[in-house]
């Protein structure tokens, strides 16, 4: 009983905040905040969720490779970060 008021709850919570940033993108406010937020809330319990999460973080790392910005998504590792991390330095 619990899990399906829970679910129920993610939703709710979650479709709001999504239908709120949806809207955001005709009306003031940051839509490209809200939407994400909504996807995310909605990942915890819904597969469908998730998988649009991922394409929003795949478009947002695209983006931000074509203006040659630092990914805050990045899931891979950096090219310039130093192999060791150790502290010790290699002669």
């Amino acid at each position: 009983m619990f899990r399906y008021a829970r679910r129920i709850a993610i939703l709710i919570i979650g479709m709001t905040v999504l239908l709120i940033g949806v809207a955001m993108i005709i009306l003031p406010g940051p839509a490209v905040v809200v939407i994400p937020v909504g996807l995310a809330i909605l990942a915890t319990e819904y597969a469908w969720a998730r998988r649009w999460l991922n394409v929003v973080k795949d478009s947002a790392e695209k983006g931000a490779e074509k203006l040659n910005l630092r990914s805050l998504f990045s899931r891979k590792k950096d090219a310039t970060a130093p192999a060791d991390r150790t502290g010790t330095e290699n002669p």
